[in-house]
């Protein structure tokens, strides 16, 4: 996450650097945007995929539970059935189910 919010890729994350990129968790921020930083989240390796192995290292929760959700977001989100998700289908699954991003949402910036 630190090189999310590091623009400027000097190891360092400035004031402007912050508040751009809380901006995202607004409730008014397009959808489109927090898709992708949420997909960059979870595109641990930045393989421009999120691959299963990836998709479970943000969860509080059994291991059997884990699996169990992060395989049934594989069976929704990966229509190219290429064991991996990119940023179309993770925008295509977006779309379908927007609920996904509500952690993406700090309520209180209203």
């Amino acid at each position: 996450m630190f090189q999310m919010f590091d623009s400027k890729h000097d190891r360092l994350i400035d004031f402007g650097e912050f508040v751009r990129s809380l901006s995202i968790f607004h409730p008014k921020a397009p959808l489109e945007d927090k898709a992708s930083f949420a997909f960059q989240l979870y595109n641990i390796r930045q393989t421009c995929y999120i691959r299963f192995e990836e998709a479970n290292n943000y969860l509080i929760l059994s291991e059997d539970n884990i699996d169990a959700i992060v395989l049934k977001t594989f069976e929704e989100a990966d229509s190219k059935d290429h064991r991996k998700i990119d940023l179309e289908e993770w925008r295509a699954f977006v779309d379908r189910y927007p609920a996904v991003l509500k952690n993406m949402t700090l309520p209180y910036l209203v």
